[in-house]
């Protein structure tokens, strides 16, 4: 038997939520330890429960994915997330991989199609509509580093200059409202991204680039 995952769920029609909850908590291996309908509380819900996967409603009352995504990954970066929206998937799909999406799915999607995305996940792997793949839109865009640039996300970015400022870690979390642990979370990434192990190596490399004109974001 698999093992038991939490899926938290995060949108703005709480009907539509309870009925993902009942969706879900009829397969043996998941479980819904929380919901949320703002960003803000998503976060919080994120942080406190470390889910396996986050529902995320492309659209909530207060932002949309893109705001939530980045602060999300940092407080959890091992959580999955998928993406849940009523617009043009397609047109969605690279800026959120970027930002650290698992997957997008329709909210129209059928129950199997639900359980389908997480049971791939446990695996390793995402899925994506068969329509999308037709159009040809592939391969998506090389990454930045393969083209001579940074991948930094704009979060990243900004961490980055602050830091190169001498602004200490606590000042930026209270800049762009995360935690302490969260700056850190983000580091991790920073690092992996920039190939160094340490802050004086980040700063240096960042520097190099800014310093070459080069580009900065993912």
């Amino acid at each position: 038997m698999n093992q038991v995952w939490r899926v938290v769920i995060v949108g703005s029609h709480p009907t539509s939520m309870l009925g993902t909850k009942l969706i879900l908590e009829e397969e043996k291996d998941l479980n819904v330890p929380g919901m949320a309908q703002t960003g803000q509380e998503a976060i919080k819900l994120v942080e406190e429960t470390k889910p396996d996967v986050v529902l995320l409603d492309y659209r909530l009352s207060d932002s949309t994915a893109e705001t939530v995504l980045e602060q999300m990954k940092a407080v959890a970066p091992d959580s999955h997330i998928v993406v849940m929206t009523d617009n043009d998937g397609l047109s969605l799909v690279q800026s959120l991989i970027s930002r650290g999406a698992s997957g997008i799915l329709s909210k129209q999607a059928s129950p199997f199609q639900l359980i389908h995305i997480i049971a791939g996940l446990r695996e390793g792997v995402t899925s994506l509509p068969l329509d999308w793949v037709k159009q040809a839109i592939w391969p998506l865009a090389a990454s930045a580093m393969s083209e001579g640039g940074l991948p930094l996300s704009e979060t990243e970015t900004f961490i980055m200059e602050r830091i190169v400022q001498g602004i200490t870690y606590d000042k930026i979390a209270m800049e762009i409202e995360v935690s302490r642990r969260s700056i850190d979370n983000y580091l991790r990434k920073i690092y992996v991204k920039l190939g160094v192990n340490t802050r004086a190596q980040a700063i240096e490399k960042y520097a190099l680039y800014t310093r070459q004109g080069r580009q900065l974001y993912a």
